[in-house]
């Protein structure tokens, strides 16, 4: 496993993460396994929130054994003090832990999000609170829209940001370029989601992933280490997989090779030509 800087946390991380909703509405025995073969393949990352479902009591026995090993990362949705303090106390508690080392808002992705969350009575008024009171380490926000993204840079000095480095967006609109460029020159941690995805559902297509609300790269290896190679080279120091434990393996079993031989030119062209198939379907 490749570990890099968060950032200025100081934190070291494995370049794949474990996605919590991997857990999910799993048995208590899967997900026991699902959570030790993450730590004994190196990750030392993991991420949840309370709106994935069962996901935080899931990954909260799992977890318990090596939780002084690990570093556990959470959300909130809330908006307001009071909710995101309530939410944020009720998430410490579902996963048994004194502490999160990131804390993040959640799905920053309306301007009115944001004018709620830093107004007065705001659930930036939680993320201080809970940092002074040592409930979290560092504070970060994830979103999906890079506007809404950059306001919240100006807004505040965040460890990190997660958020969209998908290749089909990018290489269609330039998606996540300003973002990029703006956490490397801050020296913000970047944690990239949706690398591994393709496109939107279509009406009434039958799949084997129903944790994803878009459809993962499966079956066409080329194209998915490709697509993981394109979101460390927009900077990401962590990788998050779809919400399965087949992706969530196949990330780990290919995150060594993708490190040691970068994006080429080859597999660059791979993702051009592979984005005229999914161009009018782009998730965002």
């Amino acid at each position: 496993m490749v570990y890099n800087a968060l950032g200025k946390t100081g934190l070291h991380v494995s370049a794949v993460a474990f996605a919590g909703i991997v857990n999910m509405d799993e048995t208590p025995q899967d997900a026991a396994r699902y959570t030790a073969y993450a730590v004994e393949a190196g990750v030392n990352y993991f991420d949840v929130a309370p709106s994935y479902g069962n996901a935080e009591e899931r990954l909260s026995a799992a977890l318990l054994p090596y939780r002084s090993k690990v570093y556990l990362a959470c959300k909130t949705q809330e908006r307001g003090a009071a909710e995101s303090r309530e939410e944020l106390l009720g998430s410490l508690k579902r996963l048994k832990t004194d502490h999160f080392d990131v804390y993040q808002l959640h799905a920053m992705s309306k301007p009115e999000h944001v004018e709620r969350a830093f107004g007065k009575g705001g659930a930036m008024e939680t993320m201080e609170w809970a940092r002074r009171e040592g409930l979290i380490r560092f504070i970060g926000f994830s979103a999906h829209n890079e506007d809404v993204a950059l306001e919240c840079l100006e807004r505040f000095d965040f460890d990190t940001v997660m958020f969209p480095m998908n290749w089909a967006m990018g290489l269609t609109a330039g998606w996540g370029e300003r973002i990029a460029m703006v956490v490397k020159q801050r020296g913000i941690g970047l944690i990239a989601i949706k690398t591994l995805i393709s496109r939107k559902w279509r009406e009434h297509e039958t799949h084997d992933f129903p944790k994803s609300w878009c459809k993962p790269i499966w079956d066409n290896e080329p194209l998915a280490v490709a697509a993981m190679k394109y979101g460390l080279h927009k900077g990401a120091a962590i990788l998050i997989p779809p919400g399965n434990i087949n992706h969530q393996r196949f990330m780990v079993d290919h995150i060594d090779e993708c490190v040691k031989n970068p994006l080429s030119n080859s597999e660059f062209a791979l993702l051009r030509d592979e984005v005229e198939k999914v161009k009018d379907e782009t998730i965002f």
